[in-house]
């Protein structure tokens, strides 16, 4: 009878996403990870086989887990533009710090050009689309979007302006990642919201005399 692993594979997961905050993907071994989970790197060898293959399975299950994410954002928020204003926050957690940017930017390149971890990340960016393009839906039945908006043209968008206001506040540097990438998503969604077109029909209103 096999005896009960003592750490999960989550904790194993978990552990290397914290060393993978410190280091970047050459320094990166499964010693490392071990000691921070708690194990062995034979154990981890002898559960996972290769360090790729312990990077494929979480980005497998990182994959799988965006309709998890955007839940758990739903559940904090009850407007959908809050949601997605949210979504942007957790994306600014890659840059806590340039350099941890720097780190994110530099796993992202693995990810890019291994076509098995490139696989797992294309599935992210699919699901990640298919949030965006419900929370937007949501909010043109809650009155928050004019009806209007183009919807696949505007997810779109949001998934390009956060990966490119990442980069440009690697650049500037101006305040936090998180109040960098909000005003840059206000300013892509405010002209498609109620608010602001309510606010131009009274600037145009004729005044009485």
């Amino acid at each position: 009878m096999a005896r009960p692993r003592k750490v999960s594979d989550e904790q194993v997961f978990a552990a290397a996403q914290r060393v993978m905050t410190r280091v970047g993907p050459s320094e990166l071994t499964l010693a490392l990870i071990g000691r921070e989970a708690g194990v062995t790197p034979g154990a981890l060898v002898q559960r996972f086989g290769s360090k790729r293959d312990l990077m494929l399975r979480m980005a497998g299950l990182l994959a799988g887990g965006i309709g998890q994410l955007f839940e758990q954002l739903r559940e904090r928020h009850e407007s959908p533009l809050a949601v997605i204003r949210a979504y942007a926050t957790c994306m600014a957690q890659m840059a806590v710090t340039p350099e941890a940017l720097a780190r994110n930017f530099a796993y992202l390149q693995v990810d890019l050009t291994d076509s098995d971890l490139r696989a797992h990340l294309v599935v992210t960016a699919r699901e990640t689309r298919g949030e965006l393009l419900a929370l937007i839906a949501e909010a043109k039945t809650h009155g928050e979007i004019v009806e209007e908006a183009p919807a696949i043209p505007l997810a779109k968008n949001i998934e390009a302006l956060v990966s490119g206001a990442l980069m440009t506040w690697a650049f500037y540097r101006e305040g936090s990642a998180a109040t960098w990438l909000r005003s840059h998503l206000d300013a892509l969604i405010s002209p498609y919201t109620t608010a602001r077109r309510e606010q131009r029909a009274r600037r145009v209103r004729p005044r009485k005399r």
